[in-house]
């Protein structure tokens, strides 16, 4: 190899250390700041907690917490309803101004940092993974509610979206997530 050559692979190397430095000092300077929307992000992790909790129990002595189980899913079902709702409202208000997606909204894509995404998204994944393997243990009974809480957990990305979300304007040729169009 030339000098030359191993001249240019060490910049390389150098840019790749300086870029990896950078990007962890990115994340220790994320778990040092607070997050917007921590209360949105401590709500879905309690949700998902005690939904687990209950269906778990549920699961193990069906006659015993059968009923704590249904009580809890139609309550996490029923606030995750509100919630929903209450974060599409935000949303219509803020599509005045920002060109609001539905993924971007819901699912967070291209709207929200990845640490808020993984800690939103991830507790809605154990909502749905928990809910279907503990109705398919016990089909055709009280566990079959379970699958309503998931809307707990979408509706709590939804809130933060809505609050929180980047999103690009409706106004000029800005893409959604800051983005200029390509050409």
């Amino acid at each position: 190899m030339t000098d030359a050559a191993s001249d240019h692979d060490d910049r390389n190397d150098d840019a790749d250390d300086d870029h990896a430095e950078g990007d962890v000092a990115a994340a220790a300077r994320a778990w040092d700041e607070p997050l917007p929307g921590a209360r949105i992000v401590l709500a879905s992790r309690v949700g998902t907690a005690v939904f687990v909790v209950t269906a778990v129990a549920a699961v193990i002595d069906r006659d015993t917490f059968g009923l704590v189980a249904v009580a809890v899913d139609l309550v996490l079902f029923l606030v995750g309803c509100v919630v929903f709702l209450w974060a599409f409202g935000v949303a219509v208000g803020r599509s005045r101004t920002d060109a609001i997606g539905i993924g971007g909204l819901y699912f967070l894509q291209g709207s929200a940092p990845k640490p808020i995404q993984v800690a939103l998204l991830v507790p809605f994944a154990v909502q749905v993974g928990v809910a279907l393997v503990a109705a398919g243990l016990e089909p055709f009974t009280s566990l079959a509610f379970g699958v309503l809480v998931p809307m707990f957990g979408l509706a709590q990305a939804g809130l933060w979206g809505a609050r929180y979300g980047h999103f690009g304007s409706r106004f000029d040729d800005e893409k959604p997530g800051g983005q200029a169009p390509s050409k």
